[in-house]
Parts: structure tokens; C-alpha cells; sequence
């Protein structure tokens, strides 16, 4: 069959993958599976790609370690220490603004190595607490918990999806996310990045919070065999450079104890998984895999060079800006298996290292989506819970909450990739 035919046929079906994505109409596993199935039909049979290539598009480790960390933040997160350990900090605040930025700390923390809507999950009943006791709307502390949940999705490898993606696509492991190739590596950055951040929400909205809360530390039974789990397979991670384990094992095994080691709700462990984010990876790396196998991206990647975009400084500030205002409507898994082989190829014609690039990409496709109620799945709940409870949410009052902190700690993190990796 005639490349450019093939060319067309996958793009197509890429395009409607995205809008379908995009709309939030059907499914995110129905649409990423039909559109696998249909861009493989279009080019297995004529011999454009074998069924053992399609099966190595698939990033096996990465799923290896969603699945297994995330089934370990289900059962962290109904073991009760997060809870106790919230309250612990959140008694010793003296008002509202000061509980509010030590929650909206703590879970910044916590989505650094927990699935951001667990996360959510978690902190939500909390802030909803405070928001009840001054008698406050619960709007700003809902959505200000989101947006600490997103801000940090490129603090560890472990944080997101896509930092999984990249770990497992550049060969990065746990540790390099903070010192990489002698200078501070996108953890850290991204880190430095979220302080400023949350200070933005503190002097923005939490200083005039002035409020007494008094919350009561109350006695929360606390199950600690997952919270050991999870120090496990944190360690393992940490080490794994040495010890040379597949981190899709160890996301495996974890998960595995995590199932093994609960008391009680197996069955409700696995039915609270996201099996449609899950299985919506999985089909989205074979999307991609035949994207990538027609020579789609490398055409992307001309094309942008053919404009006279061959500077590092200029291709550094688009990549990350534009990452920003696509993940404000976009998924950010699909569009960083995506851009990652795009930015790969930018520097290679560019003669430069790609991990500027990349860099950029993650930081802005991984806070960018802070900004819409959509643009996250964790922001999607946040503000089902807010709606749930009466509150009618608008645009322009969640931009107030979401624009400038997710702006901030985006603008800091880029100034610092300038300066340190070009």
C-alpha cells in the first residue's frame, strides 16, 4: 500500500482518538482500545507493522509499576495514616489560611508518590472539615487541594504517568530525577517550582483567611503494613540502579502485597482500581506505536525545523508553553508519549541534548492542567465533590483559584531549566 495512504489512515484515526479524548463523551479505554484495534488493522494485514512490533510498543514496565502503586495508594489510603497524620499537623495551625497551606503542603507531598485523585480522595474530607468549622465556602479549599495534588506530577518518577513514561523511555531512574548527568535533574527543579506555587496560593487567597479552625486531633486506628509497602518499594525504586530490577516487577510485587496484606476489601481494592486510566495507557502506547511506525512524528518534527525553529532557547520556551495551554484541555498521557520522541528529534537536528526539551515538555503538560476543571482527572473530582454538595462551579471563578498558581510554578521551573540545562 502507498506510505502516504497509510500515513493518512493512522492520522486520521489518531485525530479522532484525540477529539474523542478530548470531548470526554466515551470512555477513555473504549477510545484508546478501538483506535489501537483500528490503526493495527489498517497496517498489520498489508505488513507495515507485525504483531510483535505492536506488542513492543507497549511500555510492559510502566504498567507495571501504575498498576502496583496505585493499588498500594488504595489501600494506603484506607489505612488511616494519611488521616492521622493530616490532623497531627492541622490542630497545631492558629487560623484558616495557615491550615489550608499546611494541607494544601502535606498533599503536595503526599501526590508525590501517590496517585493524584487518591490524593484528592483523601485531603478533600478534610479540607471540606475546615471549610465547615469557619463556616466558609468550601470552593478555594477543594480546588486549592487539586491544585497541589497536580502541581507535582514531575517531582518523582512515581508521581504521574508521564514521568513513568519518561523514566522508562530515557532510561532515567528514581534518583535522577534529582541529580541527573552532574546538575540538579527535573525533581528538584519542578520542586522549586511548587514552593513558589503554593506560596502563590498562600498570598494570594489563604493570608486574608484569618479564621480560627480548631481542629481537634481525634484517636485514628492506623494500619502501618501499607505504609511499610510503600517505604519498600519507594527503596527499591531508589536503589534500583544498583540492583538492576525490572521496575515493572517491582510495581508488580508491590501491588501483590498490597492485595496480600489487606485485612479486609480485596475485592473492593479491585474494583476502586482505575482500570479505564489503565487500560487507557495501554492502548494509547499502541496509538502512538503506529504514529510513530508510519513516520508521522519524524514528519511533526520536520516540520517544525522547516519553520526556522532550530534554537534551543526558542524550542525550550515553546515546547514548554505550548504543553501548558494543550494540557489545559488534553490528557496528559497520550500527549507525552507523543512529544517525547517529537523532542528527541528537535534535539537531534539541533545537535543539542534532548532533556531541555523534554524537561520543558513535562513541567508544562504536567501543571498546565491545573489550569481548566477539566484538564485534570484529579480536578474532575474535586469539583464533582463540590457539586455534588450544591456548589455550581464557573470558569472564572476556578481560573482566580487555578491561572496564577499553576502559571508561577511553571514560569520559576522554566527560568531554572535556562539556566541550568541550556
Amino acid at each position: 500500500m502507498d506510505p502516504n495512504v497509510l500515513k493518512a489512515t493512522v492520522l486520521i484515526i489518531f485525530i479522532g482518538c484525540y477529539f474523542l479524548v478530548i470531548s470526554r463523551k466515551v470512555r477513555l479505554a473504549y477510545v484508546a482500545l478501538t483506535s489501537a484495534a483500528l490503526a493495527l488493522l489498517a497496517l498489520v494485514p498489508v505488513g507495515a507493522m507485525t504483531p510483535g512490533e505492536a506488542f513492543n510498543t507497549v511500555d510492559w514496565s510502566v504498567l507495571g509499576v501504575y498498576w502496583g502503586f496505585l493499588m498500594l495508594s488504595i489501600a494506603f489510603s484506607k489505612s488511616g495514616f494519611p488521616e492521622h497524620l493530616a490532623e497531627h499537623i492541622l490542630h497545631r495551625t492558629k487560623n484558616e489560611g495557615r491550615a489550608l497551606l499546611a494541607l494544601c503542603g502535606l498533599t503536595a507531598l503526599m501526590s508525590s508518590f501517590l496517585e493524584n485523585v487518591g490524593t484528592v480522595l483523601i485531603m478533600a474530607p478534610i479540607a471540606f472539615e475546615i471549610a465547615k468549622r469557619t463556616k466558609s465556602s468550601p470552593f478555594i479549599h477543594i480546588v486549592s487541594v487539586a491544585v497541589s495534588a497536580n502541581m507535582v506530577t514531575t517531582v518523582t518518577m512515581i508521581a504521574d504517568p508521564p514521568s513513568l513514561i519518561l523514566a522508562s523511555e530515557t532510561g532515567m531512574n528514581f534518583l535522577d530525577f534529582f541529580w541527573f548527568q552532574g546538575r540538579i535533574g527535573l525533581g528538584v527543579i519542578s520542586a522549586l517550582g511548587v514552593l513558589t506555587g503554593l506560596a502563590t496560593l498562600y498570598l494570594i487567597h489563604f493570608r486574608r483567611m484569618t479564621k480560627k479552625v480548631g481542629i481537634t486531633e481525634k484517636k485514628i486506628r492506623i494500619d502501618y503494613i501499607p505504609a511499610a509497602i510503600f517505604l519498600g518499594g519507594i527503596l527499591m525504586l531508589a536503589i534500583n540502579s544498583f540492583i538492576g530490577i525490572e521496575i515493572g516487577i517491582i510495581g508488580l510485587t508491590v501491588g501483590v502485597l498490597a492485595i496480600l496484606t489487606c485485612r479486609k476489601g480485596r475485592m473492593s481494592m479491585i474494583r476502586d482500581f482505575d482500570w479505564n486510566s489503565f487500560l487507557f495507557i495501554f492502548g494509547i502506547f499502541i496509538v502512538i506505536g503506529t504514529v510513530q511506525k508510519v513516520g508521522i512524528l519524524q514528519d511533526f518534527a520536520g516540520a517544525i525545523l522547516s519553520v526556522g525553529l532550530n534554537n534551543p532557547v526558542v524550542t525550550l520556551a515553546l515546547l514548554t508553553w505550548v504543553s501548558v495551554a494543550l494540557s489545559s484541555f488534553i490528557d496528559n498521557v497520550p500527549y507525552t508519549v507523543l512529544m517525547i520522541p517529537v523532542c528527541t528529534s528537535l534535539a537531534g537536528a539541533m545537535g543539542v541534548s534532548a532533556f531541555p526539551f523534554l524537561f520543558g515538555m513535562m513541567i508544562g503538560t504536567g501543571i498546565g492542567g491545573n489550569i481548566t476543571p477539566v484538564g485534570a482527572t484529579a480536578n474532575v473530582f474535586a469539583v464533582g465533590m463540590l457539586e455534588k454538595r450544591g456548589h455550581k462551579i464557573k470558569l472564572k471563578e476556578y481560573l482566580k483559584v487555578s491561572l496564577l498558581a499553576s502559571i508561577v510554578p511553571v514560569l520559576v521551573s522554566y527560568v531554572l531549566l535556562q539556566l541550568i540545562w541550556l
